[in-house]
């Protein structure tokens, strides 16, 4: 077919695809973004949720009334205002009468209407019965006063509300969630309260920033006394740029040596919170916690309990982890972006938002007056025809009994108006009596009265703007309560390290000199007593906790380090470093370090040079570890020696050649990694020969004695003893006595040695 042909049925309109499908996807869009997700910023509601409440309204379903079932309420939503799915309207129902969802309910439910624990747990709708909240009253009490925007239902049969007339800000105060096409909506609910005098001061100093309003409205309030712990300072951007987020923390109390949690995060399920711990503990993530209990019931709706094993876990610790790693804190996020009065969806921070609510409040209001001028007006115009007819009673009477069109000759007669005289006409025989004159003249004075009233308040926008204030005020006394979400600074919630999880026992590490290694528990392990493989030999052997790491230092100057909790068990014979780490190849280990951070070690070389170091600072997490001790031609690693006191000990220094040297640890740098500085003075050359070296050191206190070995024989040195050898950093130091030049090693003198 040719483009000029045209088919049979008539002329059709062509149109391009891309054309087409463009404003298809826009008109479902804004169907979406308007007809669905999205709330009026007049009563807060999105269509279901307006539809809902005024079904019920039409039914009759005040908060006085008797409850009807469900089904019957949602039957007229759905077959009046809202042609969907009746499990979406009853869902949407349901939710609107659970106090644990809205802060202030709009629907009183009587039956399963869902828990905390699971809110889509709710009973069929047949099984439950339904009414209107006396809260509802704030959003329907002026439907039928000229308030509302009528429009057609969506088949042209009934009419149905645009929007609410709500009398206080809706839109905050159970707030609302929403996703649209390309936007969504996260608005958390507000205290009634606070939002009042937010828009009274609002009334009074429209030029209020939303930052100012802060001062009123401090933060969201949730149907829930679980703790906001959002900063003030991000609550004011919150509330300044209209986006942001906030966290909410659960509160919890000390029983008995047990943790009980009386309060969770809004929107967040005990059941689910229990599962949460329960797996880290069969993860053996949460050793410090025995058992858990949900004793909540009617009276404790939320009542948790964390069985602690001992008195001695740290709570404070404990819940942190919690708050970190479980639904025992949630962020919620902040989106207000509601339809404003002009019908566009936006984003609006708070000053913007509650001014706009206001306006809407403004013309609500004036409507309202109007349309109850409108009726005064013609009551007062009915009431004195009404009068004219009574003044002349008997005249009345007789044109009605002898005229065949009384109505046309009472208009002309008394000047009357087609509304006087219908009104004339329908008088019924008892209202003739002589005292009605009397009703009709005090009840134009009361009407005259209002009147007046009304065209002062509609003439002038400051007594509206006291009305507006007065109405909010009395909302606020009928409706309003404190607030249930307390707004406290607490600190940023940290989750437990992996050692933190671990018991803290006393642990030895022992390492052999061909690079085995295992760990006992306890601290009265003698390493050389322990079996080894032919050929090799204990090394050494260091004590600590099984929450700590082992350091250990090869012959290199590499340090690597190991959990001690992962090591072998010394009941058999360890397993070789090899396995968990990577050193250089031909590389022995000549030392291990095990205790807290911020303990020191002094590391040396047998070339005469050292540096004092923390052990948080050898720490390597790499197989390979890192480059600690620089090494001079020819020199090797010595055996790693704790620093108790780097201010007081004394360091001695012992070379091959028999020449000792004491002065304080304090001479020698902290560092991190080097060479470090000069102990004692060896020749280059003779080290490279290995003719002189620094055989030992050790770290003492003052007060304590040294003990140098040679062969069978020991000398004890302490005290003034060891004035002879005391000197300058880098000295070469003095001779021993004769007979002890050839040293084999240099110790701290224990009890055995005294």
């Amino acid at each position: 077919m040719t483009q000029d042909q045209t088919p049979p049925g008539g002329d059709i309109e062509r149109i391009r695809l891309r054309d087409y499908t463009e404003k298809a996807y826009l008109n479902y869009s804004m169907y979406v973004i308007l007809d669905r997700a999205l709330p009026h910023i007049g009563d807060g509601l999105k269509p279901v949720q307006r539809r809902i409440v005024y079904a019920m309204h039409e039914l009759g379903l005040r908060s006085t009334a008797k409850y009807k079932k469900s089904a019957r309420t949602v039957g007229d939503v759905i077959g009046k205002f809202h042609p969907h799915g009746d499990s979406a309207a009853y869902e949407a129902m349901v939710l609107m009468a659970q106090s644990f969802s809205y802060r202030y309910p709009l629907i009183d439910g009587q039956g399963n209407f869902g828990s905390p624990d699971d809110p889509k747990s709710f009973a069929a709708m047949r099984y439950t019965e339904s009414r209107l909240a006396p809260f509802a009253e704030v959003l329907l009490s002026e439907v039928g006063q000229g308030t509302v925007d009528w429009m057609p239902n969506f088949d042209g049969t009934i009419d149905e509300p645009a929007v609410l007339p709500a009398r206080a800000p809706h839109i905050l105060l159970n707030g609302t969630t929403g996703i649209a096409v390309g936007m969504a909506t996260d608005i958390p609910p507000h205290n009634l309260r606070e939002l009042a005098a937010a828009c009274i001061q609002l009334l009074e100093r429209p030029a209020t920033t939303a930052a100012e309003l802060t001062e009123w409205v401090r933060g969201p309030d949730f149907p829930t006394e679980a703790e906001i712990i959002t900063p003030a300072h991000e609550l004011r951007a919150l509330y300044t740029t209209g986006r942001g987020s906030l966290r909410a923390r659960a509160v919890w109390t000390r029983e008995q040596g047990d943790i009980v949690v009386t309060a969770l995060p809004h929107q967040v399920s005990g059941a689910r919170v229990l599962e949460q711990i329960a797996a880290q503990m069969q993860a053996k993530k949460l050793p410090m916690v025995a058992d858990l209990r949900d004793e909540s019931d009617h009276e404790n709706p939320t009542r948790l309990v964390i069985v602690l094993r001992s008195n001695r876990v740290d709570a404070d610790g404990l819940m942190s982890h919690l708050f970190a790693t479980t639904d025992l804190e949630r962020s919620y996020r902040v989106n207000m972006n509601v339809i404003g009065l002009d019908g566009r969806p936006g984003v609006r921070d708070l000053a913007t938002m509650l001014r706009e609510w206001l306006d809407f409040r403004r013309q609500t209001v004036r409507r309202r007056l109007q349309h109850r001028l409108d009726h005064v007006l013609r009551r007062l115009h009915i009431l004195d025809g009404l009068l004219v007819a009574f003044l002349n009673i008997d005249e009345v009477i007789a044109i009605i009994r002898h005229e065949d069109r009384p109505k046309p000759a009472l208009m002309a007669r008394f000047g009357l108006s087609d509304e006087q005289a219908e009104a004339i006409l329908e008088l019924k025989l008892r209202h003739l009596a002589k005292l009605e004159e009397m009703k009709i003249r005090g009840e134009q004075a009361e009407l005259a009265a209002e009147r007046d009233t009304l065209e002062k308040t509609l003439g002038s926008e400051a007594r509206l703007t006291t009305l507006i204030k007065k109405e909010l005020q009395a909302v606020a006394e009928e409706f309003g309560d404190a607030r249930r979400s307390p707004l406290v600074a607490r600190e940023e919630a940290r989750a437990y390290s992996e050692t933190e999880l671990l018991s803290a026992e006393p642990l030895t590490v022992v390492l052999s000199k061909m690079g085995w290694i295992r760990a006992a528990k306890g601290l009265d392990i003698d390493g050389e007593k322990l079996s080894y493989k032919a050929g090799d030999a204990f090394k050494c052997a260091v004590q600590g906790r099984s929450n700590q790491s082992v350091v250990l230092l090869d012959s290199t100057g590499r340090t690597y380090s190991l959990p001690a909790h992962s090591l072998p068990s010394a009941r058999g014979q360890g397993e070789p470093l090899t396995g968990r780490i990577n050193p250089p190849s031909g590389a022995s280990f000549a030392g291990a370090l095990m205790g807290e951070d911020a303990h020191l070690y002094l590391l040396a070389s047998d070339a005469g040079y050292g540096f004092v170091a923390r052990l948080e600072d050898l720490q390597s997490k790499n197989r390979a570890g890192k480059a600690v001790l620089t090494l001079p031609e020819g020199a090797e690693v010595l055996a790693p020696v704790r620093v108790h006191d780097a201010a007081k000990d004394l360091l001695v220094a012992v070379s091959n050649e028999g020449r000792m040297l004491v002065f304080p640890v304090a001479e020698l740098p902290m560092l991190s990694r080097g060479k470090g500085n000069k102990i004692i003075g060896i020749s280059g050359t003779l080290l490279r020969a290995r003719e002189e070296y620094m055989l030992g050191v050790v770290v003492m206190a003052p007060n304590a004695a040294v003990v140098v070995h040679s062969g069978k024989r020991f000398i004890r040195l302490k005290g003034t003893d060891l004035d002879a050898y005391r000197g300058e950093r880098g000295r070469r130091g003095n001779k021993l006595p004769r007979g002890f030049q050839k040293v084999d090693r240099i110790e701290i003198a224990t009890d055995r040695d005294a």
